[in-house]
C-alpha cells in the first residue's frame, strides 16, 4: 500500500506495540502530529511543558516497563531541548526513541530556520542516530532503531526526519517486528569454568549488583545464584530492586554514600563477583584500593566495560540472566559461616543511623516506605534526597526505583514520574525531589494536571543546593557560594496554581497523613517537607579516598 511517511512513522509505531508518545508540536514535526491526531484512539500522547520532561517522561516509561520510551519534538530548539534526557538514558542504558523532524533535505546545510545537525549533536550520547532523507527506507530505519535501543546493552537512539520526507509517498508492508535476542554469542565455556573455579575456592564471597541485573530481568536467577553461594550483597544506585533490600545477606548500597558493612565487606572479602555493574567513580573512589584483598569476576553484557575502570582476574560478557542460569547449572551449594559471621557483625556495629530530633530527610523516605508498605514506584532527582532514598527506602522489586545515576540530571524527577504513572497507572508513583531540582521542571506538575496524572512530588526543602552544600560544608570550609535558595517561592501556591493540590509539613508528625492524604486524593500532589539547611547525607567516602575510609558525624565529631 502507498503510504506517506507522517502515516510510515505511526503506523511503525503502532507495529511496535508503542501506546504512548510524549512531545511537543512544531512547524516540521506538523505532518507526524497531524497523523497522530487521527490515530488518538490507538497511540495516546502526553504534550509536556517542555521537550526535556518529554525525553524524561519517555526514560521513566521504559525504566519502570522494560519496553521502549518514545518521544517526539519538532527541529531546533525542540529537537536540542531532548539533549539532556537522551544524554541520561544513555548513562544509565535506558532503551528510548527520540523521533525529532528537521527542515527539508533541500535546506539542510543552509542554516534554515531551526536547522540544527541533532544527528551530529546526539552523535556520543546515543547507541546510534540516523538522519532519514529518503521515505523508502523510513519505516526499516524506524524499526531498525526500535532494535538497536533494546538489544545488547540498551540505550537511547535518534531518528531524524526532515520535513519534505514526512510527506513524500512510498511503498509501505506491514511486519511483525521481531522479539529482542538476549546477548548469548560471547558467553564461553572456559569463562564459566573459570568463574565455577573462583567460585568454589574462594572463603569470602561479596556480590555486587548493578543496573545490568535490573535491565535483563535476572532477580530471580540472582537470588537463587546468592543461596547458592551463600555471599552478602550490596547493589549500585542503578541496581536498587534487582535483590531484595529486606533479604538478611543485603548490605545496603556500595561507594561514596554506600553503608559502611557494604564498603567494609567488599575491602575484605577475597571474591567479588559484579553482575551487570561498569564500577562507576562513585562506586570505587580510590581504583588502586578497591577490593584490594579480593578477585574480582565480572558479568556484563557489554565488552568495553570490561577492565575499564577496574582490572578482573575473570569475566563473562553476556546477557546478565543468560550468565546467572547457566552458572547457576554449574554450581554446587556454598556455606562461609565465619565470613557470615563477620558481616553480621558488621551490620549491627555500623546500622544506617540519623538524628531523629525533627523532621530529616530520612524520616521521610522512612514514612513513604511505611505509608506505601513498600509498593511503589519512587522516582528521584538529584542529590541529598536521591542518596537518603537509597539507603532508607527497602527496595525489594526491580523497576521500582528511577533515578538519574551516570549523568545526575537534576529536574529529571517530574517528568519520569509522569511516563512511569502512564505506563503504570494502578501503581503508586511518588518522586522524591530537593526544592533545587524541583525547581528546574516543576513546569511538568502542569502536564501532571492536565492529564490528572496522580503523581506525588514530594520536596525535601532545605531552601539549599543540599548535596554541594554538604560538599562545601566539609570541604571548601562553610564558604556557601551561590547554593543558598532562601527567598520567597511558596511551593503549596504553586502547586495550586498549576492544577494540583498542595501541602505543607514542618513537623515529624504531619508527614505519615500527608502522603496518606496525597495518596487518596487521586489528583497530582506536591508536598513541601521543609527540613533543615545543614542535614548531611552519612556514610561519606571523601572523593578519591578508599571506600574503606567512610565516614560519618559520629566519626567528625570524634576528630575534633
Amino acid at each position: 500500500m502507498k503510504l506517506n511517511g507522517s502515516e510510515i512513522v505511526i503506523e511503525c509505531l503502532k507495529e511496535q506495540g508503542v501506546d504512548t508518545v510524549f512531545g511537543y508540536p512544531g512547524g516540521t514535526i506538523l505532518n507526524i502530529y497531524d497523523e497522530l491526531y487521527k490515530h488518538s484512539g490507538e497511540i495516546r500522547h502526553i504534550l509536556t511543558s517542555h521537550e526535556q520532561g518529554a525525553s524524561h517522561a519517555a526514560d521513566g516509561y521504559a525504566r519502570s516497563t522494560g519496553k521502549v520510551g518514545v518521544c517526539l519534538a519538532t527541529s531546533g530548539p525542540g529537537a536540542t531541548n531532548l539533549v539532556t534526557g537522551i544524554a541520561t538514558a544513555y548513562m544509565d542504558s535506558i532503551p528510548i526513541v527520540a523521533i525529532t523532524a528537521n527542515v527539508a533535505v533541500s535546506a539542510l546545510g543552509r542554516d534554515s530556520f531551526q536547522e540544527i545537525d541533532i544527528a551530529g549533536i546526539t552523535m556520543p550520547i546515543t547507541k546510534h542516530n540516523f538522519i532519514v532523507k529518503d521515505v523508502t527506507k523510513l519505516a526499516d530505519t524506524i524499526r531498525w532503531a526500535f532494535q538497536i535501543a533494546q538489544e545488547g546493552r540498551p540505550g537511547p537512539v535518534l531518528v531524524d526526519i526532515p520535513k519534505d520526507v514526512t510527506a513524500a509517498v512510498t511503498d509501505f508492508e506491514p511486519q511483525v517486528p521481531e522479539k529482542p535476542v538476549r546477548s548469548t554469542e560471547y558467553i564461553r565455556e572456559a569463562d564459566l569454568d573459570a568463574a565455577v573455579k573462583l567460585i568454589n575456592e574462594c572463603e569470602k564471597p561479596f556480590v555486587f549488583v548493578g543496573g545490568g541485573a535490573v535491565r535483563s530481568d535476572a532477580s530471580e536467577e540472582l537470588k537463587r545464584f546468592v543461596d547458592k553461594v551463600h555471599a552478602p550483597v550490596a547493589d549500585s544506585l542503578m541496581g536498587k530492586g534487582a535483590y531484595d533490600g529486606r533479604e538478611e545477606m543485603y548490605c545496603g548500597m556500595l561507594g561514596m554514600h554506600g553503608t559502611k558493612t557494604a564498603n567494609l565487606g567488599v575491602s575484605q572479602c577475597d571474591l567479588l563477583i559484579t553482575i551487570g555493574a561498569r564500577f562507576s567513580d562513585r562506586v570505587i573512589g580510590n581504583a588502586a584500593t578497591f577490593a584490594r584483598n579480593a578477585k574480582v569476576l565480572q558479568i556484563d553484557v557489554d565488552p568495553a566495560e570490561i577492565n575499564k575502570n577496574i582490572q578482573v582476574d575473570t569475566s563473562i560478557i553476556g546477557d546478565v540472566r543468560e550468565v546467572l542460569k547457566r552458572l547457576n547449572a554449574r554450581i554446587e551449594d556454598h556455606r562461609h559461616d565465619e565470613w557470615d559471621d563477620s558481616i553480621k557483625e558488621l551490620k549491627k556495629k555500623y546500622p544506617l543511623k540519623y538524628n531523629e530530633n525533627g523532621l530529616t530527610g530520612p524520616y521521610v523516605v522512612e514514612e513513604i516506605y511505611r505509608q506505601t508498605k513498600g509498593d511503589a514506584i519512587i522516582v528521584t532527582d538529584v542529590g541529598q534526597h536521591q542518596m537518603w532514598t537509597a539507603q532508607y527506602y527497602k527496595f525489594s522489586k526491580p523497576r521500582t526505583l528511577l533515578s538519574s545515576g551516570g549523568l545526575g540530571t537534576m529536574g529529571y524527577g517530574v517528568g519520569a514520574a509522569i511516563g512511569a504513572k502512564a505506563a503504570n497507572p494502578d501503581k503508586t508513583v511518588i518522586n522524591i525531589a530537593g526544592d533545587g531540582c524541583f525547581r528546574m521542571n516543576m513546569n511538568e506538575i502542569a502536564t501532571a494536571a492536565r492529564y490528572n496524572i496522580p503523581i506525588i512530588e514530594v520536596v525535601i526543602n532545605n531552601h539549599v543546593l543540599g548535596m554541594v552544600r554538604q560538599w562545601q560544608t566539609l570541604f571548601y570550609d562553610k564558604r556557601y557560594s551561590a547554593t543558598i535558595l532562601n527567598d520567597q517561592v511558596d511551593f503549596v501556591k504553586l502547586a495550586e496554581a498549576m492544577g494540583a493540590a498542595g501541602i505543607r509539613v514542618t513537623k515529624k508528625e504531619e508527614v505519615g497523613p500527608a502522603i496518606e492524604k496525597a495518596i487518596g486524593l487521586g489528583r497530582p500532589v506536591v508536598i513541601d517537607c521543609q527540613i533543615d539547611a545543614d542535614d548531611k547525607v552519612f556514610p561519606m567516602v571523601s572523593p578519591g579516598a578508599a571506600i574503606d575510609t567512610a565516614f560519618d558525624q559520629d566519626d567528625l565529631n570524634d576528630s575534633k
